[in-house]
């Protein structure tokens, strides 16, 4: 019996592997080709992160989209073995857009680094480890570019890297986020599960990202990310430079459309020449300090 049933678990075992290696996976090089982006991996310490990026030239302004949590789970209950997104909406909006771009896969999507293990797309999707490798990716990127000035664009969980990095940066002159988990707390809550162990939470940075635009999009029929988590965060926030757009779309489907549009609008604080009068303000009383 005992022989029976470890043969019958090994079996289940391989199984379970051959399904998660069978999973379809985005393919970036088909996503990039007939953009100027090309696919590349960046050595961002503490892991890898596999990327999409411009021709080499001189860009005073990168937007970088930033990934979702990809395929972070096999079931309901059991994480992936690769978090691969199967799909990437994130990673085409960045190749079709018009400015000069950037896209940021997360940790272990596309490419495994020596530390990725599963809690890091599961518990730990949000720690601090994670935000440092995005920290130097967007360092390295700088140095790339000559670039002064970076705008996030986060889709799902990548809304909630996005922000913490803001809350971290002083070259980000903007962020917005399509279907954005940004308050990881009141996410959890919103779907009965259990707290993320060992993740930061967006929504604990508020007083830090309360001056920097923002434009958060939601989708009305969004049962993932439920609209009372963007409810949750601006609450916090209380921002004088943040908007909420609505748009009828489920997590994965229906803002192609929305964004292509609000892509280039003006952040609701800017002034005509999409310049954040945050900035400009601060800007000026230097000049009058000097």
């Amino acid at each position: 019996m005992k022989a029976t049933f470890s043969l019958l678990a090994g079996l289940a075992l391989i199984i379970g592997i051959t399904s998660g290696c069978a999973v379809p996976q985005a393919n970036l090089d088909e996503i990039s080709a007939g953009s100027t982006l090309k696919p590349v991996t960046i050595d961002s310490k503490p892991y890898s992160l596999k990327a999409m990026v411009p021709p080499d030239g001189y860009y005073a302004r990168l937007r970088v989209y930033i990934e979702g949590d990809g395929h972070a789970w096999a079931t309901s209950s059991t994480p992936s073995l690769d978090p691969t997104p199967s799909t990437s909406l994130t990673a085409h909006f960045a190749a079709t857009d018009t400015r000069p771009t950037v896209y940021l896969a997360r940790p272990c999507q596309f490419v495994m680094s020596a530390g990725c293990n599963q809690k890091l797309w599961t518990d730990e999707r949000f720690n601090a480890s994670v935000i440092e490798a995005y920290n130097n990716a967007l360092n390295t990127l700088k140095i790339k570019y000559d670039t002064t000035e970076v705008e996030l664009i986060g889709y799902s969980g990548g809304g909630a890297v996005a922000l913490l990095l803001a809350a971290q940066r002083d070259d980000v002159v903007g962020v917005q986020t399509i279907a954005g988990n940004l308050d990881t707390e009141a996410w959890t809550r919103a779907k009965g599960l259990i707290p993320l162990e060992g993740s930061l939470n967006p929504a604990d940075y508020t007083e830090r990202l309360r001056n920097i635009p923002q434009r958060h999009i939601v989708g009305t029929q969004d049962t993932t990310v439920p609209f009372e988590v963007t409810q949750a965060y601006m609450a916090k926030l209380r921002g004088q430079c943040a908007e909420v757009i609505s748009v009828d779309a489920s997590h994965n489907e229906g803002f192609e459309q929305k964004w292509t549009t609000m892509r280039g609008t003006p952040y609701a604080c800017s002034d005509k020449q999409g310049r954040p009068q945050a900035l400009k303000l601060v800007a000026t009383a230097t000049a009058k300090a000097d």
